[in-house]
């Protein structure tokens, strides 16, 4: 299990961009592939056309002045150039139109497309990842580029209109004059390469504050939640929480403006050699009409066609500093897309196993080198009950996790029926399991019928199914009571179609309708982990006497309730990571253990 990666630093070069163009526009084409067929015509028109409206404009000015001179015919030429300006001009608007109509689905699609590809990936990774911080870093930088892939196809598409814009100008002040184009590339050079310089700056910036802002966005995300105002109003923690947000803020947002300002003066310069360009063209151009040996329409036919290109490079430049940053965001995102998903075995699990053993398994997390489990062995047999006991940190959530199937042993290995589970469909595997967690989810968007069904989505809703694990979860007379009954919404900010509002559950009450979404699976094998910490006694206990009732299931449970786990077949006592003691309550009792000594106030 790799417990640690270097990060690839981005370079981007010439070859990263191309690379990262074309995986781009390979998703693209994936996608909607009338989009690149489409932004590669409209690159060409939004480059092309004003240029060949400007050429038709400087004929009309010509004309013009033909016209004003005495020139008989001019005055027929002129108005023909004027309806073919017009026409241009026309045509162009027509295609912007639909240019953004166009980009509108394109984006749509894109952002759909990969932010499908992100959560499914997300969903898939190998349990231990989740628990990595390199992992969750790369995932934060490739949701960034992933929010933004649709507008990084926009800026490419744009900016390639842009190149072709400075290309065509180029093609048409030799037209006029070589050196007019050799000036125009050239002052058009130190604007692009500050602008890269900056680009990069913010890049390193931004890789170096993934925590920063995640920080910041975890303090937002809990200033907005209003179940946990009331602590941080007891605790005097809004105005604290406000002044770190405000400090992380800084440390992130703040710094990088800061450092373009040192970029302030050099932008002038570039600017400035720019504007020296356009006035030695105007200046030329002027002289050259003054000696007649250029005609007067070529005035307007220059001054257009350089300022379009500088102003098209102007753009191409303010593309690269968002352009950059995404495009190194994106080999986060390609790194993110090459991590290992779950993995499981190939054979199918038919039903559930008569023995699942655990031999000499140990584990620790990727992110330390401290054994969580050491040498931990033990059995449970179909139909058993059995109890894993312990202090907290004693590894109980953890062995139930491997049990599970979201770990695998560091070393050991856990058997079903004598094959390892390795060798078996995660998906066959857990068809088998109800796990109840400590952390379990509540479901606020939803009714409380669905957060009951939401045990086993892979069949149609059965009503008798939900009423008896209502009964065993001693569910069924609160939901009664709830103002639309199992219907209701269990969140008072969400509101049914005739405005009235959902319900605030208790602790307790939610507890117990995650035990019926547990039950309401009907697994052969139910895992719980602390399953009625918010649940009163007397309730607890008719919630396990449905339980124990039932022989045909297997059941694992971690409590530290006695009167919860006095009743196992077997009970197995944790302690720093090993299985210190294990039999029934009464011979650990009698014993006179760990297992006594941590139960005596309850014995």
């Amino acid at each position: 299990m790799p417990r640690n990666r270097r990060r690839q630093e981005s370079k981007l070069g010439p070859k990263q961009y191309l690379r990262a163009a074309k995986d781009i526009a390979k998703l693209t084409w994936e996608t909607t592939p009338g989009t690149i067929v489409l932004q590669i015509a409209g690159a060409i028109i939004t480059a092309v056309l004003p240029i060949v409206t400007t050429y038709f404009a400087a004929l009309t000015t010509t004309a013009l002045g033909e016209a004003f001179a005495g020139d008989p015919t001019a005055g027929g030429r002129a108005i023909t150039f004027v309806i073919v300006t017009a026409a241009l001009g026309l045509l162009l608007t027509a295609w912007r139109s639909l240019e953004q109509y166009v980009q509108r689905l394109m984006r749509y699609s894109l952002e759909a497309k990969v932010s499908d590809i992100m959560y499914e990936r997300f969903l898939s990774l190998e349990f231990w990842r989740y628990d990595d911080k390199d992992t969750i870093d790369t995932y934060d930088r490739a949701q960034r580029f992933s929010l933004f892939y649709s507008q990084a196809f926009t800026t490419l598409s744009t900016m390639l209109s842009q190149v072709i814009t400075l290309l065509a100008s180029v093609i048409a002040l030799l037209l006029v004059g070589w050196w007019l184009a050799v000036i125009l590339v050239v002052a058009i050079i130190p604007g692009i390469y500050l602008q890269f310089r900056l680009s990069r700056e913010q890049v390193k910036h931004w890789n170096t504050t993934v925590d920063v802002r995640r920080a910041k966005g975890t303090i937002e995300r809990q200033l907005f939640q209003p179940e946990h105002i009331a602590e941080l109003r007891l605790y005097g923690m809004v105005r604290y929480l406000l002044n770190l947000r405000q400090s992380l803020r800084d440390a992130d947002e703040k710094q990088r403006i800061i450092f373009e300002r040192s970029f302030i003066l050099k932008r002038l310069g570039a600017d400035a050699i720019e504007l020296a360009a356009q006035v030695g063209s105007l200046l030329w151009i002027t002289f050259q009409i003054i000696a007649h040996t250029q005609p007067i329409g070529q005035f307007l036919y220059v001054q257009q066609i350089v300022s379009r290109a500088l102003s098209s490079m102007n753009s191409f430049v303010s593309g690269i500093s968002s352009l950059d940053e995404q495009l190194a965001n994106l080999f986060d995102y390609q790194e993110f897309m090459e991590l290992d998903v779950r993995q499981g075995g190939d054979r199918e699990l038919a039903g559930p196993p008569e023995h699942i053993v655990v031999s000499n398994v140990s584990f620790s997390y990727p992110s330390s080198e401290h054994d969580v489990l050491k040498d931990v062995s033990l059995t449970i047999d179909r139909g058993q009950r059995v109890a894993i006991v312990g202090e907290n940190g004693a590894g109980k959530s953890t062995l139930i996790k491997l049990i599970s199937g979201l770990y695998a042993p560091s070393a050991g290995r856990i058997t079903l029926d004598g094959v390892d589970l390795a060798e078996f469909s995660l998906d066959s595997w857990q068809k088998q399991l109800a796990v109840l967690q400590q952390d379990y989810l509540s479901y606020g968007f939803a009714t409380a019928r669905d957060n009951v069904f939401f045990g086993k989505v892979s069949k149609p809703f059965d009503q008798e199914a939900f009423d008896r694990a209502l009964e065993k979860a001693e569910a069924g007379d609160f939901i009664s009571k709830l103002p639309k009954g199992a219907d209701s919404y269990v969140s008072p900010w969400m509101a049914h179609e005739d405005g009235t509002n959902g319900v605030d559950l208790s602790g307790g009450q939610w507890q117990r309708m995650a035990l019926a979404r547990n039950f309401y699976r009907e697994a052969p094998i139910i895992i719980l982990d602390e399953p009625t910490s918010a649940i009163d006694a007397l309730a607890e206990s008719r919630i396990f006497n449905h339980l124990f009732a039932d022989k045909t299931q297997t059941l694992i449970i971690i409590s530290h309730r006695l009167t919860t786990i006095e009743r196992a077949d077997v009970i197995y006592m944790l302690k720093d990571g090993r299985v210190v003691e294990q039999g029934t309550h009464d011979e650990l009792v009698a014993k006179k253990g760990e297992f006594f000594t941590m139960f005596e106030s309850q014995i």
